[in-house]
């Protein structure tokens, strides 16, 4: 009892997803000494649910992934998954008996009705009844405690991800952006469709188009209403490690990984378009529709894009769709925004 007292204070000491992770792989290893066992992260989906093996322990050893940053090579489609999916379906615990008796369970953490996390263990057949009752009551605790972290990681606002969550990561981001940019270099792999030599990560602002008049004729409660309606759309739109954020007022930013120039127009317009059909609040029906102008600027490497100049070239960018008449997507040109 005292050893998983200690545990649970550890993780509570963590405010970092990759930390929390961490600390919980600790956990189930001195406490229960797992056969295996993944921490699967969720990212639902219109289409199909991915999940990211975000930690644990398989033979080679034990093993942590940055948590805010998913990795392909580790994610992997729900439905190829039968126990995971049937996890998902019940939205309980399920259990399978392997062929040498070990126990393989899957514990749900549930957020509105959909699994965020999922933690996948293996333990032995003689397993007994008071480690299943503590193993249980940490599993709840780690849900709890990352329950509250997504609290303080969210704007309160549109559920997305807040600004001061943007600012925490944007190092991380940037350190993957390079670290990624130089494997695509060397191995000539692009996970999206394009050349190798045009994939970046890419960071879009997206601004509203006239939101101050939207305020102004219908009041805030009503803007309000706009900001969640699109704050619904834009994660439904974009892909699953897409990160989204909102930036502030009526600005959202967006970090679009591995993609060619023509895949980040792309998507830009693919959200532009699904903004069109976004239908306002009644009470706001006379105004004709929302849309939203974007800019996109290459994350590069620090010592070459630093941060607030990244900022400030996808902003560039962004002023320059919304001179040229608003509702249109345009990437960074250093000719036409230096």
């Amino acid at each position: 009892m005292i050893e998983l007292i200690h545990h649970i204070v550890r993780i509570s000491a963590r405010r970092d997803r990759t930390e929390i992770n961490a600390a919980m792989v600790d956990a189930m290893e001195d406490l229960f000494y797992p056969r295996a066992l993944t921490i699967h992260r969720c990212y639902p989906g219109l289409k199909k649910m991915v999940v990211f093996a975000c930690a644990g322990i398989n033979p080679e050893g034990r093993y942590i992934h940055n948590a805010y940053l998913p990795d392909y090579q580790y994610c992997q489609p729900i439905d190829s998954m039968p126990l995971l999916k049937r996890c998902r379906k019940e939205m309980s615990i399920v259990l399978d008996i392997l062929e040498d008796g070990s126990h393989r369970l899957i514990f749900p953490v549930i957020s509105l009705d959909e699994p965020i996390y999922m933690i996948d263990i293996t333990l032995p057949e003689d397993f007994s009844a008071d480690r299943r009752v503590a193993l249980m009551g940490l599993i709840e605790y780690f849900g709890n405690h990352i329950a509250l972290l997504n609290y303080g990681e969210a704007d309160t606002l549109t559920g997305l991800a807040s600004r001061k969550t943007f600012d925490k990561h944007l190092f991380e981001l940037l350190g993957k952006a390079d670290a990624d940019n130089s494997a695509s270099a060397l191995s000539g792999n692009v996970r999206r469709q394009g050349g190798a030599d045009n994939s970046h990560h890419w960071l879009a602002v997206c601004d509203i188009d006239k939101f101050k008049l939207i305020n102004d004729n219908f009041g805030h409660l009503i803007g309000d209403e706009v900001l969640i309606m699109l704050g619904q759309v834009m994660r439904q739109s974009f892909r699953f490690d897409d990160q989204l954020f909102r930036f502030g007022g009526e600005e959202f930013v967006v970090v679009l990984p591995d993609t060619p120039v023509g895949g980040a127009l792309v998507v830009g317009e693919k959200i532009r378009h699904a903004i069109h059909q976004m239908n306002m609040p009644h009470s706001a029906s006379a105004f004709a529709r929302v849309t939203l102008s974007i800019g996109i600027a290459a994350m590069a490497p620090e010592a070459d894009n630093p941060p607030q100049q990244l900022i400030e070239h996808a902003d560039r960018a962004l002023y320059r769709a919304k001179h040229a008449g608003r509702d249109r997507v345009c990437r960074f040109d250093a000719n036409l925004d230096g």
